[in-house]
């Protein structure tokens, strides 16, 4: 079993992420992706929530201009688009390939038996949340999860350009 590629968060990530939420960030257990200044973009949810509900959605986007911007793709019909993609067998066996690594991850946290084999954002069958699939692929990085990848190369934002200066 994997560890995922990320270190606890220092109470300055959860400031930032609570910022970038505007509310108290939660069982956040890890900063997965950050900005190219080093602010947060992707945090890190314990599978299973302080108050005992299982949380499937390791990996959450934060940072205000990525989800802005994917939440314009997802207003535009682009699910769609990338739905589409599925019916192509190299594509299907890559996003399956992405849901069971993003299963991995997780559970190198702990088992939690109530999401047993439910990843996020659609995986492995259908695209259903470009914020989760854009969060996998900044966090697992190019060639992982081929949907999330697709997303961000549409989105207007980019992790390689800071704007944290406009949002923070």
């Amino acid at each position: 079993m994997t560890t995922p590629p990320f270190a606890p968060p220092t109470d300055a990530d959860i400031a930032a992420v609570s910022l970038q939420l505007g509310r108290p960030a939660r069982n956040v257990i890890g900063i997965a992706a950050r900005c190219v200044c080093g602010n947060p973009t992707v945090v890190a949810t314990k599978p299973r929530l302080d108050d005992g509900t299982p949380f499937p959605t390791l990996y959450s986007l934060s940072h205000p201009a990525a989800t802005a911007a994917i939440s314009t793709l997802e207003a535009t019909q682009v699910m769609t688009e990338l739905s589409a993609l599925l019916d192509d067998p190299d594509i299907a066996a890559q996003y399956r390939a992405a849901h069971d690594a993003y299963l991995a991850d997780r559970e190198s946290l702990g088992n939690v038996p109530e999401i047993d084999g439910i990843s996020a954002g659609g995986m492995p069958t259908r695209v259903k949340c470009l914020h989760a699939l854009a969060g996998h692929a900044l966090s697992a990085g190019p060639g992982v999860n081929p949907i999330g990848d697709l997303a961000l190369e549409r989105a207007a934002w980019s992790p390689l350009v800071c704007e944290c200066a406009l949002e923070l």
